[in-house]
């Protein structure tokens, strides 16, 4: 079975796909537009020194995001 993490907890070079998100509003809406929706695989490609933002790999584009914005996605390891 599948362990549930925060986007946040991947380290460089893991890989995990979206379970659910738990933003809503405008916020919910820009994350599903850069292409976090459900089953989409995520890979955390860079941590900047001071740990925010973080780049991650998404459907073939390096996107930035804060912690607190990927702390409200929730991403299913292998």
């Amino acid at each position: 079975m599948n362990q549930i993490y925060s986007l946040t907890s991947l380290k460089e070079g893991e890989r995990a796909r979206v379970s659910t998100l738990l933003s809503n509003g405008s916020m919910r809406r820009r994350l599903q537009d850069i292409g976090l929706i459900e089953g989409t695989e995520v890979e955390c490609v860079q941590k900047s020194p001071a740990g925010d933002p973080v780049a991650y790999m998404i459907r073939g584009a390096l996107i930035a995001l804060r912690s607190e914005d990927s702390a409200n996605v929730l991403v299913a390891c292998r």
